[in-house]
């Protein structure tokens, strides 16, 4: 009987090592491709604010394993409209690989509360979009918040697919061994030149992908409770999200609702070739709920 327990043993310790090594090397090769400034970090990664010349203000909110650079063009153009732009770093986000594996799903929905809070108190009209994760955190601050006018979910994670829900799920067996997943990103923005561009952590470790899971898990039950008018833009090119589940996604959305499809690019729209007809939607929605 002790010999089995000895190998038992071997075999974890021999396993921890190897996980431990993977971690380090994937955590340099990141800090060397992006290493953080002084306020810890990635240069370029960092929120930003715009600020408009009337009294509307939006809260931008990226993706998971993302940063605002990816709503930068788009802010940008809300802000040539007059918009007054706030588009904040999510807890965990545009640091460095550790600091991704801490942060989660309260800890993204607690951080944009406080963003929308200090919005709302300098601006009495606040809309709120979201790409992709930031979609779930969006479609939740609308339902709890009547101080949110608009919403606009720009291809919103709402339900991940099986495969997702499934190494979410599994993420406290296979974390034992593979401490990061890579996320098979590439696809995710179809233009070269932007998907260069991108500061986007290109792997996963088990409790992001827990906080993925919860996060979309969260914003779909609030949209029951969303009532203002939405906007939701989906790629029929999606990596992530499956035409079928994009398509039903935001069945449960309470206010009126206007829906597009976009062609020509990935998961990531608000970067990708159809950034232009992706903000076209958005300022067009805009003109006619931003009273």
């Amino acid at each position: 009987m002790l010999v089995p327990l000895l190998l038992a043993a071997a075999v974890g310790v021999g396993v921890g090592v190897l996980r431990r090594r993977a971690a380090s090397r994937a955590e340099r090769a990141y800090a060397t491709r992006r290493p953080v400034a002084a306020n810890g970090i990635v240069p370029g990664a960092e929120g930003f604010t715009l600020e408009g010349t009337t009294d509307r203000a939006l809260l931008l909110l990226h993706g998971a394993g993302d940063t605002p650079q990816t709503l930068r063009y788009l802010g940008e153009r809300l802000h040539g409209a007059g918009f007054t732009v706030r588009a904040p770093l999510l807890p965990g986000h545009g640091r460095g690989l550790r600091d991704f594996a801490a942060a989660s799903a309260d800890d993204y929905l607690h951080a944009m509360r406080e963003e929308l809070e200090a919005l709302r108190e300098r601006s009495p009209w606040v809309g709120v979009i979201g790409l992709s994760m930031g979609g779930a955190i969006a479609a939740q601050l609308a339902a709890e918040s009547r101080e949110v006018r608009v919403l606009a979910l720009l291809a919103p994670y709402l339900t991940p697919p099986p495969p997702v829900t499934l190494v979410a799920r599994t993420a406290p067996l296979w974390s034992m061994a593979v401490p990061y997943l890579g996320s098979r990103g590439d696809a995710s923005v179809h233009d070269p030149t932007a998907r260069a561009a991108s500061f986007a952590y290109g792997v996963f470790p088990a409790r992001a992908v827990r906080a993925l899971c919860a996060t979309a898990a969260a914003g779909r039950r609030a949209l029951p409770s969303v009532t203002v008018p939405t906007l939701v833009v989906n790629s029929r090119e999606d990596n992530r999200i499956p035409f079928a589940l994009a398509e039903t996604a935001t069945a449960g959305l309470a206010g009126p609702t206007e829906r597009h499809w976009v062609t020509g690019c990935g998961h990531v729209i608000t970067v990708d070739y159809c950034r232009d007809v992706v903000a076209g939607l958005v300022l067009d929605f805009l003109a006619r709920h931003a009273d």
